[in-house]
């Protein structure tokens, strides 16, 4: 490697944008197959995501909250997750607001026609608003080009969305200002990448169109050579190469943004084919509530040999659950109302009366509790809880972000957290997580219910195998996790998938020219183009 991808003495590293034709296209794996494919070859090399709008969130060591799609592509790229990853994110708080978080740091609610200025005097105010932002992002993204040799930067939706245009900075806004090169990527088992590949290109102005390099196809089912008609007409339609045509694979969806997909479960399930350790396999259920968020936390339930996990949202799919989860939740009253509308609530309650095992995680404990005092998320004031555990719940202000650790079931456990609500335990058999001195931490058991705000707990190994134990043995079930699962190399793993997806079957030589060199000459113009 030489040239732009050394950024020793100041020199600023190279960039790529990974856009693509449509939401879930494949932007955040092909982003992390990138870096690990980049990383193997020596490269040091950084994800970043200028905007991105997710429940799925992630604390890094510093105490900055970002997308968790960042943090898995900071692994691929074997570096520490910053914010300087993801300097802004957007957590929905219903269909018409969001939380916006500024380099790790919650700064308020917005509306999205706040944030995107749909009235006349909303335009006014996003300009200086943009600015700012845009001013913000393309310095992170600079320090990034600083200290790395090369950075991979993830687009959002697509960039022919015309009606955002003005007021973008994650996708050809970010490419224009920053001057680097894009790749658009288009899911082909959706069917129409054709139409969508010339199509986005179509709708972009001439400036944009100058900075669009070329196109991945993604999820590709049979023989590549039906394909190669298509991908030479295309290139004569824009004047444009396809850069690689990247076969479906089962379970590459890792840390996903958004949607009800639970990535290393599927890929779990399906790649590993030795049956349960012991004679029974163990049911979980996991109660999908509105505004579900860090869903990803029961990923590593379903990495245990004999562990089904389902999302479920009818009281009659818990009968034959051996655990239930409540996850954690943007919305914790409105999700608890959500338990009591479809009758989850006294399906629950009842599964506690009965000594069978529920787990509550963040917004999950909270709804375990007695009561819950919320002037901030949903303002509703004081709600009941289910009374299922002794804790009351006040929502502050000031976010709680950290990165703990501890010890829970005689096993190390390590976390994080992300939540305004206070939890005050009154009682309870045993903490759920204390220190080394049996001091408690965070959370509490009473009976087979157990609560915490620790996301990510269950990914420490020995703690999980305990803690399946204790379910097994509560549900009564004769299931015994196997001794020898370990999350975090499943995990790398698929991390090396995904890069072996890319050198394998992309145009890895191309890729590293646009990386380095930058945005090619004399690139054809596509009419119409934006107005």
């Amino acid at each position: 490697m030489n040239g732009r991808l050394k950024a020793a003495g100041g020199a600023v590293g190279g960039g790529l944008l990974v856009a693509g034709t449509t939401s879930d296209a494949g932007k955040s794996v092909v982003t992390a197959g990138i870096c690990r494919w980049l990383v193997r070859q020596g490269v040091r090399v950084a994800p970043f995501k200028a905007q991105n709008m997710s429940l799925n969130s992630f604390v890094t060591r510093e105490g900055a909250e970002i997308g968790r799609a960042q943090a898995m592509q900071a692994a691929a790229a074997r570096v520490e997750p910053t914010a300087l990853m993801n300097p802004v994110l957007l957590k929905p708080g219903s269909d018409r607001s969001s939380q916006v978080v500024l380099l790790g740091k919650p700064v308020g609610e917005l509306s999205a026609r706040g944030y995107f200025g749909g009235t006349s005097q909303g335009k006014t105010q996003y300009a200086g608003r943009r600015e700012q932002l845009l001013g913000t992002v393309t310095d992170c993204l600079q320090e990034l080009r600083r200290t790395h040799d090369a950075v991979i930067c993830e687009g959002a939706g697509s960039p022919a969305e015309i009606n955002l245009r003005r007021t973008d900075i994650v996708n050809m806004g970010l490419a224009r200002a920053a001057r680097i090169p894009a790749v658009v990527v288009g899911d082909i088992d959706r069917g129409g990448v054709f139409a969508s590949f010339f199509g986005t290109t179509a709708l972009l102005s001439k400036e944009d169109q100058a900075l669009v390099a070329g196109y991945l196809v993604n999820k590709f089912r049979g023989d590549v050579t039906l394909l190669e008609p298509g991908l030479a007409m295309l290139r004569g339609l824009t004047g444009r190469q396809t850069l690689g045509v990247l076969p479906f694979a089962h379970g590459l969806g890792i840390d996903e943004e958004d949607g009800l997909r639970v990535s290393l479960r599927g890929a779990v399930r399906e790649s590993v084919v030795a049956p349960p350790h012991g004679a029974d396999v163990l049911r979980v259920a996991v109660c999908a509530a509105p505004l579900m968020s860090n869903f990803t936390d029961v990923d590593a339930l379903a990495a245990e040999p004999g562990v089904v996990v389902r999302f479920v949202d009818r009281p009659e799919e818990l009968a034959d659950a051996d655990l239930v989860v409540l996850p954690g939740t943007r919305g914790t009253v409105r999700a608890l109302a959500w338990l009591r509308e479809r009758g989850l609530a006294d399906a629950i309650t009842r599964r506690a009366a009965e000594g069978r095992p529920v787990l509550g995680i963040c917004g999950g404990f909270q709804m375990l509790g007695e009561r819950i005092e919320d002037e901030v998320e949903s303002r509703a004031g004081v709600v009941d809880g289910l009374g299922l555990l002794p804790v009351r719940v006040r929502f502050a202000a000031e976010k709680t972000l950290a990165r703990p650790a501890g010890e829970a079931l005689g096993e190390p456990v390590e976390g994080y957290e992300i939540h305004h609500g206070v939890a005050e335990v009154t009682g309870g058999e045993e903490a759920f997580i204390s220190d080394d001195q049996g001091r408690s931490l965070d959370g509490c058991r009473a009976g087979s219910v157990w609560g915490t705000h620790w996301h990510g707990s269950l990914e420490s190994d020995g703690f999980r195998r305990a803690f399946l134990r204790r379910v097994a043995a509560d549900a009564g079930r004769a299931f015994v996790p196997a001794p020898d699962t370990r999350f975090g190399v499943l995990r790398e793993e698929q991390l090396d998938r995904l890069g072996d997806l890319i050198e394998e079957h992309a145009d890895t030589g191309a890729l590293l020219r646009l990386i380095e060199e930058g945005v090619p000459e004399g690139l054809p113009f596509v009419p119409p183009g934006a107005p």
